[in-house]
């Protein structure tokens, strides 16, 4: 796992991507915010730059290697960032070490598994077997834009997306429904640190996404509430599935205030 730490100062903010991105999906939080503390930018084995195909593609996996890279870099504890699919790697990290956390910031998370995880799995697997894995890639992908969403980010993200090698992104997305499946809910259950969900799509039943509406929840924010009953809630209606890139600025301002580093942040 490649990690790229600026800054100084307390608490770190370590940023987790999602499924088929990279560390560049958060240049305008790491810009706006290492000024202000230490921040530390993961990209995932077989994301971004990391190289090689690793040969555990779970969540577990990844969630772990976020435990080990936190030792490596003797930070204090931390406040882990994800997007999406990061989402289930920070709150797995949290689940292992929850001494090195000290909050929890998820962005647009979703669940795509429920009921029996091996039934998850193999369902998954089923779906991705053969030409199922570009064809889920593509649409999965496209689903998380609007007509609204700047189309050169949509075209550059999805094509992105496609590049993902099938040697981790079959593996991943299985072992990602059924974690959702078994996992999710005891890794909630272990939160005991501030967290802030930020929200600005739901998931229907065939996994397209859906801007959310303005007072509207989704299935992802009410399973939060549920299970970390204490944490925060922001919603961002009438955007795609990146306002970290698409609301840059509101996102990152939500991040410094729940970091207590609103003071000194200059919005672009």
């Amino acid at each position: 796992m490649k990690m790229t730490k600026t800054g100084a100062g307390e608490p770190p903010l370590v940023f987790v991507h999602g499924l088929a991105c990279d560390g560049t999906d958060w240049r305008a939080q790491v810009d706006a915010l290492t000024p202000r503390t230490t921040v530390v930018v993961c990209e995932l084995p077989g994301h971004g730059s990391s190289p090689g195909v690793p040969a555990d593609c779970t969540i577990a996996a990844y969630g772990a290697g976020v435990v080990r890279a936190l030792a490596e870099l003797q930070l204090p504890p931390a406040i882990l960032v994800g997007h999406s699919m990061g989402c289930r790697v920070v709150l797995e990290a949290n689940r292992i070490q929850p001494g090195a956390v000290c909050g929890l910031v998820l962005v647009d998370g979703s669940r795509i598994g429920a009921g029996d995880p091996l039934a998850a799995e193999r369902a998954m697997a089923d779906e991705l077997a053969g030409d199922g894995y570009p064809r889920f890639m593509r649409q999965f992908f496209e689903s998380m834009f609007f007509p609204s969403s700047d189309p050169a980010l949509a075209r550059a993200i999805v094509d992105r997306a496609l590049q993902l090698p099938a040697g981790v992104g079959r593996p991943l997305i299985t072992n990602l429904a059924g974690w959702d499946a078994g996992c999710v809910e005891n890794a909630l259950d272990a939160v005991s640190v501030p967290l802030l969900a930020i929200q600005s799509t739901t998931m229907d039943a065939t996994r397209v996404r859906v801007s959310l509406s303005p007072g509207q929840s989704s299935g992802w924010v009410d399973l939060i509430r549920a299970h970390v009953p204490k944490a925060a809630v922001a919603l961002l209606p009438g955007t795609d599935h990146y306002p970290q890139i698409d609301r840059a600025d509101e996102v990152t301002a939500l991040i410094a205030s729940f970091a207590s580093l609103r003071e000194g942040l200059v919005e672009r």
